[in-house]
């Protein structure tokens, strides 16, 4: 087959599973691209994914025990710069912009608006962004403060800017998190355990899945170098199926961020060290779209030993 011949099938299959899943109201389509509801199935294999990935947090709990926090996802621009986010992955990011004008600019916003024009182009910007990690509103949290290896639970919207027609990517989207903050050796740890658990979840569901290293998307030139380096020297692994048959999907990640954020937010472990983190995600939308994929849309039907796993027997 050609290239072209083989991005028509991928089109092809993905169209196809796309209408299964609308048709049987696992997606419900809104109107902005790439933005989906979910309908009951969907929603309950969802939560049965977070419930299990606890069961994974409680099962590894190290000595310092864990913590279960919520982040709103959103949060202001400056996450954005003290992350990095806007050095590295410009492309992906997404701010809010809001009307800040008066009378006169209201009437001008309303003539656009009348006449079909970009209306949001008399939009200011708020100040806000959208967040797009689960852990990146933690280091802010624990900005200046000692870590001590503790492992903190993180459930929460993304948003990525990366609109496509495959079902399985999703502008936003919901993480299930656990992340490490600590020493070298502890962050370490917990992606190499946290990488074995979620493999094991995984296939336990039913899923075929592999781990293998990866790279995120840096931007520019300067972004190739990087995504090298970060392959080098496997920070980062993606637990993969395939939906479609021949294209590898990353359902859920290990990411072992060295003194990125210890740096960034200072960080520290007890001896004045800098600290390490690692943090591990399940995809929490990707899992049970895979698992659609794999047993149909009738959970009811699903083998009975993965709807316990998922607490929906």
């Amino acid at each position: 087959m050609t290239t072209t011949d083989i991005e028509q099938d991928l089109t092809r299959q993905q169209d196809t599973f796309r209408e299964g899943l609308e048709a049987n109201d696992w997606l419900l389509p809104t109107l902005g691209d790439g933005v989906t509801g979910l309908g009951p199935q969907a929603e309950d294999v969802v939560q049965g994914i977070a419930s299990a990935a606890r069961g994974i947090a409680a099962r590894l709990s190290p000595e310092a025990g864990t913590r279960r926090l919520r982040f709103p996802p959103v949060n202001g621009t400056r996450l954005l710069e003290r992350t990095d986010y806007v050095a590295s992955f410009p492309q992906l990011l997404g701010t809010i912009a809001a009307f800040e004008g008066d009378n006169k600019a209201h009437r001008q916003l309303l003539a656009t608006y009348e006449e079909q024009g970009d209306w949001s182009a008399q939009l200011t910007p708020a100040g806000h962004a959208l967040v797009p990690a689960v852990c990146h509103p933690l280091y802010a949290y624990l900005e200046g403060s000692q870590v001590d290896g503790t492992v903190f639970e993180l459930v929460g919207e993304c948003y990525r800017h990366e609109p496509s027609p495959d079902p399985m990517r999703f502008v936003t989207f919901r993480m299930f998190e656990a992340v490490r903050i600590g020493t070298p050796a502890e962050a370490a740890e917990h992606r190499e355990k946290w990488l074995a658990a979620g493999t094991e979840l995984l296939t336990n569901l039913g899923l075929e899945v592999q781990a293998d290293t990866a790279n995120d998307p840096f931007f520019g030139r300067a972004g190739k170098l990087l995504s090298a380096g970060q392959r080098e020297a496997q920070l980062k692994f993606e637990i993969l199926t395939e939906v479609y048959p021949g294209h590898p999907t990353a359902i859920a990640s290990a990411n072992l961020h060295e003194d990125h954020f210890g740096e960034a937010f200072d960080l520290r472990t007890a001896d004045g060290a800098v600290a390490h983190s690692a943090c591990f995600g399940f995809g929490l939308e990707r899992v049970a779209l895979a698992l659609a994929a794999k047993h149909g849309f009738d959970v009811a039907a699903w083998p009975a030993s993965v709807r316990q796993e998922l607490g929906l027997s």
